[in-house]
């Protein structure tokens, strides 16, 4: 857990990453989230006017709904980075289960310590009414946000991983351990496969120079560049494939010049584009 909070913070240029796309997809989405929910509160707020509610608590409402939403809104990010739309194995997909219900729970519970607050100070007394009829009320509307936030997460990432496909020019990868850095030329990279807190890259000439770093977040810089995810824990240079051969069950061994890695069934997107490459 210490090791994922210190990916999720950025220190390592893991979840959050230090250049590639998943700061902007964080910064993208909770800015894109943050405008729309306000202006959905703004129509809200002037519906109950009109409808004879005064201003004042509709404001406290609907404003105490917004900062309680936003303050909580990492939590379906943490369960997109740990469960994106294209995870594998699926099964890990039914983390967002429990999390949209941690999500829906935290919101209601923030938005009405928010509202206790600001009654209290205006010198009032807040009416919460029967709390169960409430969760179920915020139930219905927190699920489907949480599916439409985890949606402009995948939907931001995709469209900055397209805009991020790499320049003619640029034939190089920087790998970084500490204060070392190694450039090496993408079609000398055979395959990366992850080790604990690091990711191997493996080259043509034999040698493994490790990067601490996510294989997600790597796999996110060299997919443009020709690579693709066998299997969980690998990632193969497409272009260095020189043999497939099956293993039963689905599963096969790929030949990548001097150097072999697994490609699992779970991965079929892949077996297809190699037997095409």
């Amino acid at each position: 857990m210490k090791r994922f909070i210190r990916q999720w913070l950025g220190t390592t240029g893991a979840i959050l990453g230090t250049s590639g796309p998943g700061r902007l997809t964080l910064f993208y989405s909770f800015g894109a989230i943050a405008v729309l929910v306000a202006v959905i509160n703004a129509i809200n707020v002037i519906s109950d006017q009109q409808s004879g509610l005064g201003l004042a608590g509709p404001l406290i409402w609907e404003g105490s709904s917004w900062l309680s939403l936003l303050a909580f809104l990492w939590i379906p990010w943490m369960a997109w980075c740990w469960a994106p739309l294209t995870v594998h194995p699926r099964w890990k997909l039914l983390l967002h289960v429990p999390a949209a219900l941690a999500f829906m729970l935290a919101h209601v519970g923030g938005f009405n310590l928010l509202r206790i607050l600001a009654y209290e100070v205006a010198g009032t007394h807040y009416p919460s009414g029967a709390v169960i009829a409430q969760l179920q009320f915020e139930m219905r509307k927190d699920v489907l946000g949480y599916a439409a936030f985890i949606g402009l997460f995948t939907l931001f990432d995709h469209l900055l991983q397209r805009r991020g496909d790499p320049q003619p020019g640029l034939s190089t990868f920087d790998i970084r351990d500490g204060a070392k850095l190694t450039r090496v030329k993408f079609e000398d990279i055979l395959a990366v496969t992850s080790a604990g807190n690091y990711v191997e890259f493996i080259l043509a000439d034999g040698r493994r120079l490790l990067m601490r770093a996510p294989l997600r977040n790597v796999e996110q810089e060299l997919a443009p560049r020709g690579f693709v995810r066998t299997h969980r824990s690998w990632l193969v240079n497409a272009s260095k494939v020189t043999s497939l051969k099956p293993d039963g069950s689905g599963d096969y061994t790929v030949q990548l010049e001097n150097q072999s890695a697994p490609l699992s069934r779970r991965f079929p997107d892949a077996l297809a584009r190699l037997r095409t490459s």
